[in-house]
């Protein structure tokens, strides 16, 4: 087998070429596999910042073993790299053939390059094997350097994983912050772990414990963006915005570099360095990580934080929607007739304003009041209405419009899917001018934009939204004036925000 300094991610290619081809697409979907292409897991190995010396590696999820082959390609061509020991789990027998071969693959190509590498492959269950491991057991899970592109699914509340999970005293509702947590737990003291994931981590109640994990055991030294939603896993049904970020173990660096491109091949990186304060907001509680990719995108975070205030200080919240339609299905109207309220979709928000009744979407109009539902009804009144999903199509994350009740000749109360937030004052309706105000901001590219550096999928939480900062109440009612003509469209109001909010700057 001839093999030289040149050629081993070609081999590694063909593999993982042919594995693809081999492999159900049902199968692969139920397993949340995207086997790494060549060039993003070269990228990916070049992150690491130390590749001397004799190192253990961890690939977990391993598929054909690209990610391990290309960090021993970049250790070699670095220079300096002594002996690698490499530990491998991947739990699809279906791949055997292609780790085996490519493992040998590596062990040859080290030879030939004057090196020694090792393999331990584990056709197992990575989160098991860990979960169930004694502590002595777990004591051996001990590695230098760690690399992942680890499986992209839920994981139930009350599955085995999830359980699995707990009694290693990791919280984890997602495979890939699964197995970058036990990454994480496995490093050893300024060990680095370098993984490709969803960027969906960056925000959100979902991911508090996986955030707090990286924050309080590890510093954040490199992020790398891609722009594109296919072109990392070029080939595959990946819709999600992935990142590659370095972790080492120990204590948070001062500077964090941050790089975007549209793919992995892609000759045309943004670089620069930013403070850590300017990743993640130290004093929030939710401790989201923006990922801010050139001076641009800077500008407009340090306008948007520039705004004075947070919902409270203007005696506003945010909630989600409290009608979940498919547990009220006995419930649900076409028509509001009697008996029947208002119901509000996200397919009633259009162009800023509620839409009503409406054909589109689903077809409800109207929801059947019962002494059941009172809670969840809101008392009839202005309000802003935002999308909580927003679909690929859009051209804004934040999709928000203004309940006003005169549209809704006399009803006394509504309701909103779980589908919408909406912003209340303590349960209550919001004042028009307020609402016009708040409708347009939500609305603006500004905001858009901003909100694009942490949130890295189409849900828009209500969490999302309370992290926002606000104008003051004065520049929500000028904001809001002559609201239909200027709400109509994104050109008028980008220039209205900018007109009332950021003509100083």
């Amino acid at each position: 087998m001839k093999v030289d300094l040149f050629d081993l991610m070609d081999e590694l290619e063909s593999f993982r070429l042919d594995a693809s081809q081999a492999l159900a697409q049902e199968t692969r979907g139920k397993l949340g596999q995207f086997m790494t292409p060549v060039p993003t897991a070269e990228l990916m190995a070049a992150m690491f910042k130390d590749l001397s010396g004799d190192i253990s590696i961890l690939d977990a999820g391993a598929g054909v073993g690209s990610l391990t082959a290309a960090v021993l390609k970049e250790g070699v061509v670095r220079g300096g790299l002594g002996e690698i020991n490499a530990t491998l789990f991947e739990i699809d027998r279906t791949l055997e053939p292609y780790l085996q071969s490519s493992t040998a693959t590596m062990k040859e190509y080290a030879l030939r390059c004057g090196r020694k590498f090792n393999a331990k492959v584990n056709f197992l269950d990575f989160i098991e094997c860990y979960s169930n491991a004694s502590d002595s057991e777990r004591a051996t899970f001990s590695f230098d350097k760690i690399i992942l592109n680890p499986p992209y699914l839920k994981i139930g509340a009350k599955s085995e994983h999830r359980l699995m999970l707990r009694r290693a005293g990791i919280e984890a509702g997602n495979l890939y912050s699964a197995f970058v947590s036990i990454g994480i737990k496995c490093l050893k003291p300024g060990g680095e772990l370098v993984a490709i994931t969803p960027r969906s981590f960056c925000n959100g109640p979902y991911f508090n414990d996986f955030r707090k994990l990286i924050l309080e055991t590890c510093s954040i030294d490199k992020i790398h963006v891609f722009e594109s939603r296919t072109k990392s896993f070029k080939g595959d049904s990946v819709l999600q915005e992935n990142i590659i970020f370095r972790l080492t173990k120990g204590e948070q660096t001062k500077i964090v570099d941050i790089s975007a491109s549209t793919s992995a091949s892609d000759s045309d990186f943004r670089a620069r360095r930013v403070p850590f304060s300017a990743v993640v907001d130290e004093r929030s509680s939710q401790k989201f990580i923006h990922i801010v990719t050139s001076d641009e995108e800077e500008e407009i975070a340090n306008a948007a934080n520039s705004m004075p205030c947070e919902l409270s200080d203007l005696n506003l919240s945010v909630s989600t929607g409290r009608i979940v339609d498919f547990r009220n299905r006995e419930a649900l109207r076409t028509e509001c007739a009697d008996g029947c309220i208002p119901f509000i979709y996200p397919s009633h928000i259009v162009n800023g304003v509620i839409n009503w009744p409406s054909s589109k979407g689903k077809g409800i109009n109207g929801f059947k009041e019962s002494l059941a539902s009172e809670s969840m009804l809101l008392p009839m009144g202005s309000y802003v209405v935002t999308k909580r999903l927003s679909s690929k199509e859009e051209k804004r994350r934040i999709i928000a419009g203004v309940i006003t009740p005169d549209h809704f000749n006399g009803f006394p109360s509504l309701g909103l899917d779980n589908k919408t937030n909406f912003f209340h004052c303590s349960g209550g309706p919001v004042p028009i001018e307020i609402a016009y105000g708040l409708s347009i901001y939500l609305n603006s590219t500004i905001v858009d934009r901003f909100f694009r550096q942490f949130n890295g999928h189409t849900q828009v939480n209500a969490t999302d939204l309370r992290s926002l900062k606000y104008p003051t109440r004065d520049q929500l009612v000028e904001l809001g004036k002559n609201y239909s003509v200027i709400v109509s469209t994104q050109r008028l109001i980008d220039d209205r925000v900018a007109e009332k909010l950021f003509q100083q700057m």
